[in-house]
Order: C-alpha cells, then sequence, then structure tokens
C-alpha cells in the first residue's frame, strides 16, 4: 500500500504531495484525511494523507515508509478534502494553507499536545491595552513579546512551545498565569432567554415554506430590523433536524456570538457547538471534537465557523450577509460566503444569507432571479419601526453649541433617564482622541508600519494603531520642528464616555469597543448587565449596532457618521447606510416607542436621509452603473512589493503586459 502525502509545511517546495510506502503494521489504520509523520530530508514532518493506492506503483526511486500514524479517525472528511483544494486554487494559495484554516490550532504541526489528558497553557492576567503597553516598553525581550503576541492571538498557548527563563518572568511580573487541564472545556452562555410563545407572521411563515430543503438554491431573507430573521432561523434548522441533517449558521462578529447562542442553546440544549476567536485554544478543540464526533448537530459561529466537519448539511445561514468580517485578509483569503456556496451544492442543500442592508450585489442577484427572494417588511405585531432625526451639526456650532452632544440629544437623554429607560450611542471611533499632531507645523503622528495616524488612548496615555496594534508613549515633542505644540483632536468612544459621565451625573453608563471588550469573556458580561438594565448607557463602537435586542432601549444616537463615508472606498455610502439602519433597529424593539438621534455634518447626503432599503438602492446602483462598479464588474486588487522601488516597477510593468 502507498499513500500520497501533503506536508504541513508552508513552503514553494513542499506545496504538492509526494509518495510514501505504508508499512503492513499500519494499514488497517489508513484512510484519507488522517495525520502522518513521515521522513522528510533529516526531519520527521507532519502530513495529511490526500490519497490510497491500493497497489504499489513503480518509480525511479527509492520510497520511504511513513513513521506512523496520528489520528483515529480522519480530521479533514472528503467534502473538506475536495473544498480545501478548490479554495487553494481560487485563492492562490499553499494547499496546506487551505487545510490547516479548517482546523483549531491544536491539530496544526506546531501543537504536539493535542492527544495528552493534562495540557499546561498559558493565558493572559492583563487585559490588551495593558499588554501592549508592556509590549511597547520591553522591545528587547524578543521571546517575551512573542510569547505575548501569540496570547493576544489565540487566547492561550502550550507552555511547551516557548523558552522557560522568558515565561517565569511573565509569571513573576503578574502579566500571565499558567494551567493544567485534565479535561476539555464546555462552552456555555452566561446570557439567560426567557421562554416566550412566539406567534410566525404570515410573511415569516411564508418564507420558510419557500425554502426547499433538498436544493442547493441561495436564498436573500431581506427583512427590517426586529422583523424576526432568528425565529425564521430557529424554524427551517428544526425541519434539518427532523430529516436527520446538520446545520451552520455564521455571524460577522463574536459580540453577537453571545446572544445567538443563548436564544439556540434554549431552543435546542446541548445540541450546540459554538466556534468563534475569542475561545481559548482548549475550548475551540473541545467544539470541534464535538462536531467530529457527531455530538452535536448545529454550529454557530463566525467566518472559520463554516469549515465545521458537520456531514449530511442540511442548511447553511448566514447572517448580516453584508458584512466585510466574511472575507479573511490573510492566506488563505477566502470569502465565507463563497465557500457555503461550495458546500451547499455538495450537500444540495440550501444556503440562507439573511441581512436587514443586504449588499447591493446580493440584492442585485436576487432582484434578477439569480437568488430567491425572501421578504420580512413588517416587525411582529406591527410593531413601529423607530423615528428618526437628523442634526446638522454645522448649525449646533452656529448657536455656539461647540460640544460633542447636541441640545436636542441632551435633552432627550434626559427624558429617558427619566422615564427608566435604556440609550445606546454608536461612535465608530474608539480611544480619546482621533488624531494627535502638532499646532506649530501640522506634523501628525504616524504608525511606522501602516502610515495611518496614530490614536492618543488617555487610561494608558499612549498612542495607538487600530490596524496593527503598534503602541507608543505620548509624544510630547514634535519630531520635525522640536515645538512643545503636539496636541490631540477628533474624539473617539473612551472620551464620549468620559463627557458623559461629566453630563449626566447619577446615570450608570458602559462603554463596549475593543479596549473594553479584550478581556475574555468581558463582551458577554457587558452585554448581560446591559440586557438586566445594570447601565443606564451603552456606548460603543459598530459592535452594538447589530444583532442585539434589548427591550428597554428607546433612543439610538448616531454620532460622526461623517467619518464613515469619507473613507476612500466605493462602498463608504452602502457601509454607512448599513450601519444607520443596523444601529436604528436596537430601537423600540419592545412595546416601547423607539427613537433614533443621528449627528452629521452632512444632513443632505442620501445615505443618511434614505428612509428605507429601497430609496437608497435605487440612487446607489445608478451611481455604480454610471461609474461601472460591482454589481456591474468584478474587481481585484494586485499588491505588489519590494525593498527595491525598481524591482517593484519592474514587475508592475509585467503585470500591466499581461
Amino acid at each position: 500500500m502507498q499513500v500520497l502525502v501533503l506536508i504541513e509545511q508552508k513552503s514553494v517546495w513542499t506545496n504538492k504531495p509526494f509518495v510514501y510506502d505504508v508499512p503492513n503494521d499500519l494499514e488497517k489504520d489508513v484512510l484519507l484525511g488522517k495525520r502522518v509523520i513521515v521522513p522528510f530530508g533529516k526531519r520527521s514532518l507532519s502530513g495529511f494523507i490526500l490519497k490510497v493506492f491500493l497497489e504499489n506503483g513503480e518509480y525511479d526511486y527509492k520510497l520511504k515508509n511513513i513513521i506512523s500514524i496520528v489520528d483515529d479517525v480522519p480530521v479533514l472528511n472528503e467534502e473538506l478534502l475536495f473544498l480545501g483544494k478548490k479554495m487553494a486554487m481560487e485563492t492562490i494559495s499553499p494547499l496546506i494553507a487551505s487545510y490547516q484554516a479548517m482546523l483549531p490550532t491544536f491539530l496544526k504541526a506546531k501543537i504536539r499536545n493535542n492527544e495528552r489528558s493534562q495540557v499546561k497553557v498559558l493565558s493572559l492576567l492583563k487585559n490588551k491595552k495593558e499588554v501592549n503597553d508592556y509590549i511597547a516598553l520591553n522591545q528587547r525581550a524578543k521571546e517575551q513579546i512573542n510569547i505575548l503576541k501569540s496570547l493576544l492571538e489565540n487566547g492561550e498557548v502550550n507552555k511547551s512551545d516557548y523558552g522557560s527563563s522568558s515565561v517565569r518572568v511573565l509569571i513573576e511580573k503578574g502579566i500571565i498565569e499558567e494551567n493544567s487541564f485534565d479535561r476539555l472545556k464546555a462552552v456555555n452562555s452566561e446570557i439567560k432567554i426567557k421562554d416566550k410563545k412566539i406567534v410566525l407572521t404570515e410573511e415569516q411563515t411564508k418564507a420558510i415554506v419557500s425554502v426547499e430543503l433538498n436544493k442547493a438554491n441561495t436564498y436573500l431573507l431581506f427583512g427590517v430590523t426586529g422583523s424576526g430573521k432568528t425565529e425564521v432561523y430557529i424554524r427551517l434548522i428544526k425541519k434539518v433536524l427532523e430529516e436527520d441533517k446538520t446545520a451552520i449558521l455564521l455571524v460577522p462578529e463574536i459580540s453577537l456570538t453571545p446572544a445567538l447562542t443563548a436564544i439556540f442553546k434554549n431552543a435546542f440544549g446541548s445540541d450546540v457547538a459554538v466556534l468563534h476567536s475569542n475561545l481559548t485554544n482548549l475550548e475551540k478543540y473541545s467544539e470541534w471534537k464535538k462536531i467530529q464526533n457527531k455530538e452535536v448537530r448545529i454550529v454557530i459561529g463566525a467566518r472559520s465557523a463554516i469549515f465545521a466537519p458537520l456531514e449530511n448539511l442540511g442548511i447553511i445561514i448566514i447572517d448580516e450577509e453584508h458584512s466585510g468580517t466574511y472575507k479573511q485578509e490573510i492566506s488563505p483569503r477566502y470569502h465565507a460566503i463563497e465557500i457555503a456556496k461550495e458546500r451547499s451544492k455538495y450537500n444540495d442543500c440550501p444556503l440562507i444569507l439573511g441581512s436587514a442592508t443586504p449588499s447591493l450585489e446580493s440584492y442585485a442577484r436576487a432582484k434578477s432571479g439569480i437568488y430567491n427572494l425572501l421578504v420580512l417588511s413588517k416587525r411582529p405585531d406591527n410593531a413601529t419601526l423607530p423615528s428618526v432625526s437628523i442634526v446638522d451639526m454645522k448649525e449646533e456650532i452656529e448657536s455656539g453649541n461647540r460640544g460633542i452632544l447636541s441640545t436636542i440629544l441632551i435633552n432627550k437623554i434626559k427624558e429617558k433617564l427619566d422615564n427608566n429607560e435604556q440609550i445606546m450611542i454608536l461612535l465608530n471611533k474608539r480611544g480619546y482622541n482621533s488624531v494627535f499632531s502638532c499646532r506649530e507645523c501640522g506634523h501628525t503622528v504616524k504608525c511606522p508600519h501602516c502610515d495611518v495616524s496614530l490614536t492618543y488612548h488617555k487610561n494608558s496615555n499612549m498612542l495607538r494603531c487600530h490596524y496593527c496594534g503598534y503602541a507608543t508613549n505620548k509624544v510630547e515633542e514634535c519630531p520635525e520642528c522640536n515645538s512643545k505644540a503636539m496636541r490631540s483632536f477628533g474624539f473617539g468612544t473612551e472620551y464620549l464616555e468620559e463627557e458623559l459621565k461629566k453630563s449626566f451625573l447619577n446615570a450608570k453608563i458602559a462603554r463596549m469597543d475593543f479596549d473594553t471588550v479584550s478581556k475574555r469573556g468581558s463582551h458577554s458580561k457587558i452585554i448581560k448587565d446591559f440586557s438586566e438594565h445594570k447601565y443606564d448607557i451603552l456606548v460603543g463602537t459598530q459592535m452594538i449596532a447589530k444583532g442585539h435586542d434589548f427591550p428597554k432601549v428607546t433612543l439610538m444616537a448616531i454620532l460622526n457618521i461623517d467619518q464613515s463615508l469619507n473613507i476612500p472606498d466605493f462602498r463608504s455610502a452602502e457601509n454607512t447606510f448599513s450601519l444607520i439602519n443596523q444601529a436604528s433597529g436596537r430601537a423600540g424593539r419592545a412595546n416601547l416607542k423607539g427613537e433614533v438621534i443621528i449627528q452629521t455634518f452632512n444632513p443632505d447626503n442620501y445615505s443618511i436621509i434614505s428612509k428605507t432599503y429601497d430609496d437608497f438602492y435605487k440612487k446607489e446602483i445608478e451611481i455604480r452603473k454610471k461609474l461601472f462598479y460591482p454589481p456591474f464588474c468584478n474587481l481585484a486588487l494586485i499588491k505588489i512589493g519590494s525593498k527595491n522601488i525598481n524591482t517593484a516597477m519592474d514587475e508592475i510593468e509585467k503585470v500591466l503586459a499581461a
């Protein structure tokens, strides 16, 4: 017996399978998708079995034997093996990168302790801000920095992968801790859901009936905020489970996962697994093993959950399908929706794309019949959508108000607090101030890696890059003209929170952004506490704008939406409308009337004043057509980088000539 093995190493020389002989004592354990240890040069490396030859072929060279078989059961089933090859070809990435993207960290080559009964792991004791501060002040401690960056990315790492002296220093300083786990942990939601009898609307019933469960169709479930898309998902999955099939539900952000997980665990009990980046490596592995062992039939998670090793898939649902987070920006650069389409075809099952503000491409496909359009135009019980007021901030300044809160917003917040109601305020910029520059020469402090303005964070007195995480101490003297006139401009959520505390002394205020949810479990706690009315006002970035259902929220304020419009991206108007629409949907979701206040310097912009998605779509689609932008064309970005500008220019000329 011989096997084709793909070596688990990213290299141009190993981006192809190699043939190995199988010793007689291992033949009974050989299966597609299992990992094996093989000799490769002078080393022993792991790899995946891609093909099994029952009869031995003849070669001009002597084949080597595989050393051992790692897995009892395959970690990649036939569908995922097929999917990986297609993904590698379409994303122009190494095949091994595609397969590694499908597996939890504990099943990758670097991790050697995944099968042990006891694993020693390291985890953070400090939050992300404190860790970045330590990194910025200890640039020479390379090994410590490597440990901390791995922890920031993965949540937990194996102790055995790092030098003991660096680990000991970080433990002694109280930055990390060491734990031993004798068994895998289950992922539970802290949010409790009250049981309530739900009567489907006519539109919900029609949508459910319209979905053909045994056909690979793509459906766009276009429903206004609060129209009951989640209940449609639940009813469809129940039908799938009755046919003894499985289901995947994707959400765009981890901030949505706790609430949705609670809803689904309330409906389906322990038949649900959760996969997202906020889990530790052990938790991800535990959830993945439950899926592999067929202990659960439903998987909820972010982008990478599309690779869940479920068999006999009966439905794939992608909520908030318009979100850009479904596209991975590092190799392999896959889009979860495209992967979902492939799995839908492979399993002959429906794909549901849900959104209150679908991408223009998806809506155009639905209008032209490529997708099946399902519409939820009303909220249950004919609940009204919130009223919207647009405040021109130019007029506020002219009237003498130079604060960040308009007069009408201040009065409305007071009114809601007096009525014991809750308020949400969206400002899609974290930090204290957004730009730090010199008043004398105009020099702006930028990230040395990304060339974007650093944001000032008052709590840590640090300047941070919100793209790569680079941090440095606050600059007191201009590096260009040596002036002491360094000042910060603009405002972020940290500054807004401070101003609200000054203006509303008795209000309990919480902030939800990347800085406050970096500590493990913190975003779930904020959502839970706000839902229990432990806070009156929730300030946050776009992570508060989607999916949340707080019955006592009657006011949503949207501040400085203009910065979204000014991003140099042909989708900036679409993203702005989507953010406004999603955020507006958080208000008035129960019996209380909802209100929305939008503060802007562009009160006449169509993406701000459009009352419905169709109104916005008609204006935006005409602009896209004239400029020949998607959905009327496909765009590709080709990046060429080199340390030598002449080499880069030569390559650019080759691309242009091709």
